[in-house]
């Protein structure tokens, strides 16, 4: 990714806190990561150097919103590599799982993607490169109760990135996607009984696959789903 402009959705999260360091440690041209959590920004930052902050520019925006989503990508220089971070998941059965609750879980996990993928391809395509990674779930093909809505999500989200890679057939654009399993990170251990966590995907260990996906190594890579299910 040396030399490249990455656009990092999620990259002040949980999972942004190990992916961040690594496609940092890849030497790109600029990471652009919006954000919306003041406080987050500070706790990544805490865990940089300050070249790699040389190397970011932290922008604000909503990206539930296609008008904000559209800017932030038109202001980019240009758009090489998306990595799409973004996502979340809430437990509840499904014949008590409230419909706004539902909506918010497809919005979150989809159709926020689906805006930042629309916006990153057509900038990709003007200028004729990009890697797509996006980030599902172990639940997008094999789905556990008490999580439809997120599963439900992600498994749309696998089709998402599947057809960006069919339509980006012929050119040097790739749209691939990780599948991980439950990963290590402060807001699952808040959430999640933590027995187990010694088995949990590690968050730098996953973000090596990322950066691979994002690389010029993985040019013949179009429409994988790489599953990343640590020991669980």
């Amino acid at each position: 990714m040396q030399d490249n402009h990455v656009l990092l959705t999620g990259g002040t999260g949980g999972l942004g806190l190990g992916v961040t360091p690594t496609v940092l440690a890849h030497k790109p041209a600029l990471v652009t990561i919006p954000y919306t959590n003041a406080g987050n920004v500070e706790r990544l930052k805490s865990i940089l150097s300050v070249t790699d902050l040389d190397s970011i520019r932290f922008i604000t925006g909503n990206l539930t919103d296609e008008s904000a989503v559209e800017n932030l990508v038109n202001e980019m220089e240009r758009v090489d590599v998306l990595i799409h971070l973004v996502g979340g998941f809430s437990i509840g059965k499904t014949h008590e799982y409230p419909y706004e609750k539902w909506k918010a879980d497809l919005e979150l996990n989809l159709d926020l993607a689906f805006l930042v993928l629309k916006h990153s391809l057509r900038r990709m395509l003007e200028h004729g490169y990009g890697r797509i990674v996006t980030v599902g779930s172990r639940g997008a093909v094999q789905p556990g109760g008490q999580l439809a809505a997120y599963c439900a999500a992600k498994a749309g989200l696998v089709a998402l990135t599947q057809a960006i890679a069919d339509e980006t057939k012929g050119t040097n654009i790739t749209a691939n996607i990780v599948l991980p399993s439950v990963i290590d990170t402060p807001s699952n251990r808040v959430a999640m009984n933590t027995e187990n966590v010694a088995q949990w995907v590690k968050p730098d260990s996953l973000a090596q696959v990322i950066c691979f996906l994002a690389s010029e190594a993985a040019l013949d890579m179009r429409g994988a789903v790489v599953p990343v299910y640590g020991n669980i």
